[in-house]
């Protein structure tokens, strides 16, 4: 099982250690996601999210991994000039 070594808190990134370039990419990708939703619709819309997906695949890490923030984030993370290009609501 994947643990998790970092957290995106309304833009300020929470970690427990340093994080590789991509690592810190993938949570510069959650800030604009969240920035574009206003924060708080974001952290609704994640949560609700995952509890649908988990309900589905009985799975909670098949479900993180198939939030369409995250799906985004882990397509991007090692492209870093994404962010210069990324257009808005691309999750969607």
């Amino acid at each position: 099982m994947k643990s998790f070594i970092a957290i995106n808190l309304f833009g300020m990134i929470v970690t427990c250690e340093e994080l590789s370039k991509e690592e810190l990419y993938h949570e510069l990708i959650h800030t604009a996601q969240a920035r574009e939703l206003l924060y708080i619709p974001f952290y609704l819309w994640y949560i609700i999210e995952w509890l649908y997906l988990y309900l589905k695949y009985r799975d909670w890490m098949l479900a993180y991994y198939n939030i369409r923030f995250e799906k985004e984030a882990y397509s991007h993370q090692e492209d870093l000039e994404y962010l210069n290009r990324r257009k808005h609501y691309c999750y969607r």
